[in-house]
């Protein structure tokens, strides 16, 4: 590859990958925990007990259940947009992304053992994550994340000096 268009093209998708890596890490991880802490209500805990008693095919409905319940939410957003409540629309959008993507994570924490039974899902599932560590592995072995990842770690340890060097006193 032409070494001009190689340095061209990670200078206009490493920043891509990154907040798209960054913000799944991010994403995830918060999200999980307060999944996590809704689950401990009893009637939640309840209900992910008995999700575990599905067998595979009643554990794919109920992992792929709740995807069609954002579609009404979309079109709320397409009418808001039609009706001039733009930033209505992104925020609708915004929070129905953020509820389903930790209701998904939860689902998929609770019934992975149960969907990995289907063969099919299970080479699905092993072929996804696959291909997610080889395109993470392909973007942090980048020279422009590198960097980019030292200036965070830099401004990082700049803030944390800043920070404590204000509360010592």
């Amino acid at each position: 590859m032409n070494p001009r268009l190689k340095r061209g093209l990670e200078l206009l998708l490493v920043p891509i990958a990154a907040a798209i890596v960054f913000f799944e890490q991010v994403l995830i991880k918060y999200l999980n925990a307060a999944m996590a802490a809704f689950a401990r209500l009893p009637w939640v805990a309840r209900f992910e007990a008995w999700l575990e008693t599905l067998p595979p095919s009643g554990a794919f409905i109920a992992f792929i259940g709740p995807s069609a319940l954002i579609l009404p939410v979309k079109l709320s957003a397409v009418w808001f947009v039609i009706n001039g409540y733009y930033t209505t629309a992104v925020v609708v959008v915004v929070a129905a992304k953020l509820v389903a993507t930790a209701l998904l994570a939860r689902l998929y924490r609770i019934l992975r053992p149960t969907l990995m039974t289907l063969d099919w899902y299970a080479r699905a599932d092993t072929w996804f994550f696959a291909w997610r560590d080889w395109i993470y592995d392909f973007v942090r072995a980048m020279p422009a994340w590198q960097k980019a990842r030292e200036m965070v770690r830099t401004v990082r340890a700049w803030l944390r000096a800043l920070v404590s060097g204000l509360f010592a006193r």
